[in-house]
């Protein structure tokens, strides 16, 4: 039997939220709820650092890269470190799965969950003070405790979600996320240091007329996008693309539209990564009523077989995308 949402009005603190909600979890135990708080108490202390850059000697780049071939950021590093320490002191996750990794963090406990985050999505952006984010999702533990983790419990389908989420770090700080019943989004009051609910309930409009691609590598679309691109400026659509993952999802989210970031000629197999970007943001799209696809089939269908696998991806309001991919 689905667990009955309780209406709360705007402003209430997320704590309370997630407590006064917390049978809504498969497995009602507390442990859910305080990864859920970990992972908000981690993003307060980015958004301080993020607010700092300039001032001191977090901007810019590392000099080295990731595992997925991005230059990678001293926020990149630092926002990894925190969410990471934050985890691992809650004892709720047993392993981490990171952008900034290259194989899972195994953080040797006998936590029931597994985490998958990108820890700062856009961080290049940080230099120009662009709205950048955090971003992921929660998997339940397969294998029992005591025993390793193994590929079972890390490489999950997106349909196997218990959470997901993410925090944006704009004009104002918010925190989205759903357990599957639903979307709530929380803004950042930093007099308290509280979320509170400012979003309830979350919908993305059915239909829009903005789309959101960067079409600096548009001669390297395949012809169906090409199409698709080409229907959006004969229908006087509005093009919007900021380059931050989060933002781009989060006004379409609000003001409907679609996101694509499709095969190319030098990125085949798309550029964003199934397991810690995509998975999380189409069970936040499905939950408010949006879609979304590789082109092919739903993303949450696709079973990984590598950790930073990537994937095109087509994502935002229902007849938005069946329009782009139905193109194919």
């Amino acid at each position: 039997m689905e667990a009955s949402r309780i209406a709360l009005p705007i402003g209430t603190a997320l704590d309370r939220f997630i407590k006064n909600n917390q049978d809504q979890f498969q497995y009602a135990s507390g442990e859910l709820s305080q990864l859920l708080r970990d992972i908000a108490l981690a993003s307060k202390v980015v958004n301080r650092e993020i607010n700092k850059a300039g001032l001191i000697d977090i901007m810019g780049a590392m000099g080295s890269q990731n595992t997925a071939g991005d230059q990678q950021q001293k926020l990149d590093v630092l926002a990894n470190i925190r969410f990471t320490r934050a985890l691992t002191k809650g004892g709720e996750a047993a392993a981490l799965i990171s952008e900034e990794t290259e194989s899972f963090v195994d953080l040797t406990n006998d936590g029931k969950y597994i985490i998958a985050i990108d820890p700062l999505d856009g961080s290049s952006n940080i230099d120009v003070n662009v709205s950048i984010g955090t971003i992921f999702s929660i998997y339940r533990r397969k294998t029992k405790e005591g025993e390793p983790i193994n590929d079972e419990d890390i490489l999950q389908m997106g349909d196997e979600q218990v959470a997901a989420g993410y925090i944006l770090y704009g004009s104002s700080t918010m925190l989205v996320y759903t357990t599957g019943h639903g979307v709530n989004g929380f803004t950042y009051e930093p007099t308290l240091g509280e979320y509170v609910l400012s979003h309830p309930d979350m919908k993305m409009p059915e239909n829009g007329k903005i789309y959101s691609i960067n079409e600096g590598s548009a001669n390297s679309f395949s012809e169906s996008v090409k199409s698709y691109i080409q229907y959006c400026k004969d229908n006087n659509y509005t093009a919007r693309y900021i380059g931050s993952l989060v933002a781009d999802f989060h006004r379409n989210m609000l003001k409907g539209g679609i996101y694509i970031y499709p095969a190319t000629a030098k990125d085949p197999n798309g550029k964003l990564r199934l397991m810690y970007e995509c998975n999380a943001l189409s069970f936040i799209a499905e939950q408010a009523g949006g879609i979304a696809s590789d082109g092919k089939g739903r993303v949450m269908e696709i079973k990984p077989k590598d950790l930073h696998q990537r994937t095109p991806f087509y994502v935002g309001s229902k007849k938005m995308v069946e329009r782009a991919i139905g193109a194919k």
